[in-house]
This record gives C-alpha cells, sequence and structure tokens, in this order.
C-alpha cells in the first residue's frame, strides 16, 4: 500500500534519529484535492489517467473558487472568506487516486449499522451535545448548538484522524526516544503518544482527542488510539453528518516514511457498533520547509461572538414582527 500510495518511491536510506528510529520530525504538509470518498460518476476507477487528472483538478479548483461572485449576495457573505484564505492544495495525490479511501475497495465509507442508524434518528430529536466540527444552520441558541471547530475545541482536519480540509493542513512531529508528540496546526491540539509500552487509561477516563499509545513495526510508527469522549463522533466530515460516538471509536494510524520528502499517514477507523466493517485511508505527507505558527482560536474567536450576536438579532426582528 505505501509504494501504490506514493507513487511507487524508490528505495532508499531514510534519515534516523540518534537512537536509531526513522526520523518523522518535521512538519508535513497534508494538503490534496484527492476526496476522501470516490466521487459517484468515478464509481469502478480506482486511478486517473494523466489526461483525467489534469481535469478532474481544473474541476474542483474552480468549484473551490470562492472568488466566483456567480451566486447570490447572501451566498457571496456567508462563505466568509474569499480565494486567498482558503488553502485546499491544488494537485492530486502523485499516484492519481481517486480517493484516500483504499480500503474498501470502492473508496466509500462503508454503510452504517442497525444500531446507528437508530441511534441517529435519537440524535435528531435530542441535537447536544453537537458533534460536527462544522454545524450549518445552527440556531446558535448558545455556544453549546455550534461545532467543535467552531467552539475551538477540535479543529476540523486535526482529527484524530487527519483529514484534509479547507486550511492549516499541516502537523508538526516531535521524537524522543520514549515517545512522539503530533502538534496539528489546527486550532492547538498536540497529542503525547507514548512509546514505553504503559497500559491505556482506564475505560472510565475519555479526553476530546482520546489516549493514544504508539510502537514501532518495523520502520512504521503505529498509534493507537480509544478512550474518546461521547461528545465526539465515531467518524465526522467537514460539514457532513456525524456518524457514532467516540466511546466506541478504536483508532489505528500508521506513520512511515516513504523517502526523504514524503511521509506516508495511514489511519484505520474501527466501530463495529457504527460502521459494517473497518475502513482505511491513506495520505502522503510532504515535508514542509516553512515553520508552523500558532493558530490562536479562541483570542480571535470573533466568530462565535457574531453568531450569537447575529442569532439575538434575527430573534428580535422576528418578535417584532410577529406583535404582542
Amino acid at each position: 500500500m505505501a509504494e501504490e500510495a506514493t507513487g511507487g518511491a524508490a528505495d532508499q536510506e531514510l534519515p534516523r534519529t540518534a537512537w536509531g528510529a526513522p526520523d518523522l520530525s518535521g512538519v508535513w504538509d497534508f494538503r490534496t484535492i484527492t476526496p476522501l470518498e470516490r466521487p459517484g460518476n468515478l464509481a469502478d476507477k480506482e486511478f486517473l489517467t494523466d489526461e483525467e487528472a489534469e481535469k478532474f483538478e481544473a474541476q474542483t479548483l474552480q468549484r473551490l473558487n470562492f472568488d466566483n461572485r456567480a451566486g447570490a449576495a447572501r451566498f457571496d457573505l456567508e462563505q466568509a472568506y474569499n480565494a486567498f484564505w482558503w488553502d485546499w492544495g491544488d494537485e492530486l495525490t502523485a499516484d492519481k487516486r481517486t480517493s484516500l479511501i483504499v480500503d474498501p475497495p470502492n473508496g466509500k465509507i462503508p454503510p452504517i449499522t442497525e444500531e446507528e442508524k437508530e441511534a441517529q434518528a435519537r440524535r435528531r430529536n435530542e441535537p447536544r451535545p453537537v458533534r460536527l466540527r462544522v454545524r450549518i444552520g445552527s440556531p446558535a441558541y448558545g455556544p453549546e448548538d455550534l461545532g467543535l471547530s467552531e467552539r475551538c475545541i477540535l479543529g476540523f482536519n486535526a482529527g484524530p484522524p487527519m483529514v484534509p480540509s479547507a486550511y492549516n493542513n499541516n502537523v508538526q512531529i516531535f521524537q524522543s526516544e520514549d515517545s512522539v508528540a503530533l502538534l496539528v496546526e489546527m486550532i492547538h491540539d498536540v497529542r503525547i503518544v507514548p512509546l514505553d509500552g504503559r497500559p491505556q487509561l482506564d475505560d472510565g477516563i475519555r479526553q476530546w482527542i482520546g489516549s493514544s499509545r504508539g510502537r514501532w513495526e518495523g520502520d512504521t510508527l503505529v498509534v493507537e488510539t480509544t478512550n474518546f469522549t461521547d461528545k465526539t463522533p465515531s467518524f465526522s466530515g467537514l460539514v457532513g453528518g456525524s456518524m457514532g460516538t467516540g466511546l466506541t471509536l478504536h483508532l489505528v494510524e500508521r506513520f512511515t516514511r516513504i523517502d526523504e520528502g514524503t511521509l506516508l499517514y495511514e489511519f484505520t477507523i474501527d466501530d463495529p457498533h457504527t460502521f459494517s466493517q473497518p475502513w482505511t485511508a491513506a495520505l502522503p505527507m510532504k515535508l514542509n520547509d516553512s515553520s508552523l505558527y500558532e493558530y490562536a482560536c479562541h483570542e480571535g474567536n470573533y466568530g462565535m461572538r457574531n453568531l450569537l450576536s447575529g442569532a439575538r438579532a434575527q430573534e428580535r426582528k422576528a418578535a417584532a414582527t410577529e406583535g404582542p
């Protein structure tokens, strides 16, 4: 899978730490316009030809061009940022794969279970806690009604697992002999992954980004994470519906340095309460020679105040229209 996901990089001597482990340190860029799931019109096509890839990239970049003023005035306002602020990336992965999901072979998130269908029906009547990273059309009665990223709790691409999104698609990795730290640019998330064989936390201790334990399997760093809170989903896209609950999520991530400038990141979602089978995505990350800067979400979260004050203004207008 590693060779396929990076376009078949040749074997070479890779950087190692002073203690002999593969050197994964640095800032890694995971921007790409390769979609997580395979588009319906490419259902039977795992890879694109050069010509098809060029066309797909052009169409995708046009769709993501937020300087396009073709919509109504309200849409133009609500899209918030112009193209300067978005950073989706501008190309597919090197192998021109049509989805980041590599298993199941159809490139799709597996169907949800009957148990999850029933749970989703209940959650529609009980909207809190909001598990979505971004919630469109929130009533905004209070901060609790807004998405996790809007509340500066979890970034919409920070994971875990990490999935490319609108901007800040970078992670910085720090290493020591007995631990690895994963600093995601989006918001403020830092995961400390012990490598010393310590046991997992007690099941009663739940955390926003779960509890991670790591080990080396050859030259691949394997990180297993459990103990997520029920305030997060088993998986959620940027604005898509949340699926499952973090209580039942078992996440396995693999980090393999393929060459001097490429780190293959793979993750497997294993949650039999939510999905009919485990599923895996593979994402080549590129070494970034730039520094990672602080994303001070809470300090600059004027959007939260504006969303709430705007909702109150709409309520006052509605009340005045209705009259006594």
